[in-house]
């Protein structure tokens, strides 16, 4: 049996396709979110040349999740973000006490119960710092890319000292610091340190408890996962799969509705559809 599981966030799509709620077969990203083309290229990548052959038709199942779930028709159910990164995280990780999953536009953190209940959410989705597309401002002003953001944060030194927490100032102050003659790896550094600390704060007010997970597309920046560690004075551990847990999730919760075919029976972790 075949389940689906699609995550719209608000700068990628990620969808899952789960063989009998176990295996993953299929996975494909689009660099794009909601209210774009990201979810029928994403569909279009899990079904094309797919081994073993697919279709949409083989599908019993399916959830969507994220923060343009609302307008994708093609799902059976709708379930939320932070359900779905627990379920999905939880099920690669049982040991996940404290989720913290940076995405595009917003921040969250999760508790788990050692049963993978959703305990307790802190989320920042009211200002850009600290996510994604802070980041994606940063390069830009540094032009150098995204993806290598992180390993020319290893290459510092001495980390800069950037105290804006606005997308707006600290743009302004990252360029002062270059025109004064700091080394780029030096500011990039800064950059990862600030993520570091603005994101911590969402940590500690919802409690740290290892083991300490860090998902969603941040979480491939090796400068910010690392000055973490070194602000929460615990280790990070990251899934295979960083960016595909809320989708994983969602194929998750879809089998589990097959399943037990009662959807009374199913729990949605916040208790939000």
């Amino acid at each position: 049996m075949y389940t689906l599981g699609i995550d719209i966030g608000s700068t990628a799509t990620k969808g899952v396709i789960l063989e009998d709620g176990r295996s993953i077969v299929r996975k494909a990203l689009a660099p794009v979110g909601a209210g774009t083309s990201g979810p029928s290229r994403v569909m279009q990548a899990l079904f094309q040349d797919a081994e073993p052959p697919l279709t949409e038709n083989d599908i019993s199942g399916s959830v969507v999740t994220g923060y343009g779930r609302m307008t994708f028709k093609k799902a059976d159910h709708q379930i939320s973000e932070l359900s779905c990164h627990a379920k999905g995280v939880f099920f690669l990780l049982p040991a996940a006490r404290t989720i913290i999953d940076i995405g595009g536009q917003d921040a969250k953190v999760l508790k788990l119960s050692s049963e993978g209940d959703l305990l307790n959410f802190v989320m920042n989705d009211k200002c850009a710092a600290g996510t994604g597309r802070f980041l994606d401002v940063m390069a830009g002003v540094l032009e150098v890319k995204v993806e290598d953001l992180g390993k020319l944060a290893h290459q510092s030194e001495r980390p800069s000292v950037i105290s804006s927490t606005c997308t707006v100032f600290a743009e302004s102050e990252v360029i002062s610091r270059l025109a004064h003659g700091e080394k780029k790896t030096d500011v990039i550094a800064g950059i990862s340190r600030s993520i570091a600390r603005r994101i911590s704060g969402l940590v500690f007010r919802a409690g740290v408890e290892e083991d300490v997970i860090m998902t969603g597309g941040v979480a491939c920046n090796s400068g910010v996962v690392r000055m973490m560690e070194d602000v929460l004075k615990v280790p990070i551990i990251l899934p295979e799969i960083p960016q595909f847990t809320g989708a994983l999730g969602a194929a998750l919760y879809a089998y589990e509705r097959i399943k037990n075919k009662n959807e009374g029976c199913v729990k949605s972790g916040d208790g939000r559809e």
